[in-house]
């Protein structure tokens, strides 16, 4: 069953409870029923509301919520035609629910562990999307304090942020996390402790839908290129 059936059903409502309890059981119109789901489900079910929550919110900080963001959330996101109506109700309500941002981030934050992988994928998500039509100051400002509530320090959070945007998206140095210049050996250490960090199958092992890995494949894209301006091969 995919993501977007799971929520579809309902269980997520009873599953986790709070304001993702509250957006699941609206956007299902309040038929949720008493199933308990396993953990790594919880999680599954946990990341994809506060992903839908979180963008839904920050297309709206820039006073417009655009077409293309959505559209940009449904390729991240894998959303096909069949499931679109489901992804597009959970959006809709998050736009417009009396929650804040900030109940959302923080029961991401406590429900899948502040300052994890998870999170890290869940913002970089938010990223992609608010590149769509160009960062506006009020985004940027979104995302700053969403980092902060997601339990990230201001250096890591720094340096989420520096992968979108310019100068330091188009530093392949800075990418990689290695100072310009550095040798071919200290080159393949940071780029394999990224490629065992940031791999697709991690995360999908730690709980990211399957719906969601394109998020991670995305980053790792962004890295391979990296590596391979500095030094003229792939990994």
């Amino acid at each position: 069953m995919s993501i977007w059936a799971t929520l579809a059903g309902a269980a997520a409502g009873l599953l986790l409870g709070g304001p993702f309890g509250a957006l699941a059981g609206a956007a299902a119109g309040g038929a949720i029923d008493a199933r308990r789901t396993a953990n790594p489900e919880r999680r599954r079910v946990a990341f994809t509301i506060a992903a839908i929550a979180l963008a839904g919110k920050m297309a709206r900080a820039d006073g417009d919520a655009s077409a293309a963001e959505f559209a940009t959330f449904q390729r991240l996101f894998r959303v096909d035609a069949a499931e679109a109506e489901n992804a597009r109700r959970f959006y809709d309500l998050a736009k417009t629910s009396m929650a804040g941002f900030q109940a959302y981030a923080d029961q991401a934050a406590n429900l899948l562990g502040a300052g994890s992988p998870l999170l890290e994928d869940l913002l970089d998500a938010l990223w992609l999307i608010a590149e769509t039509d160009g960062f506006h100051p009020a985004e940027i400002t979104y995302l700053d304090a969403v980092a902060a509530r997601l339990g990230f320090d201001a250096a890591t959070a720094a340096l989420i942020r520096a992968r979108h945007t310019a100068p330091a998206a188009d530093d392949p140095w800075a990418i990689l996390g290695v100072a310009p210049g550095a040798d071919a050996a200290v080159l393949r250490r940071a780029y394999h402790a990224l490629v065992r960090q940031y791999h697709p199958d991690r995360h999908f092992a730690e709980g990211v839908p399957a719906e969601f890995i394109r998020v991670t494949e995305s980053r790792m894209a962004i890295i391979n290129a990296a590596y391979a301006r500095v030094t003229g091969k792939s990994g």
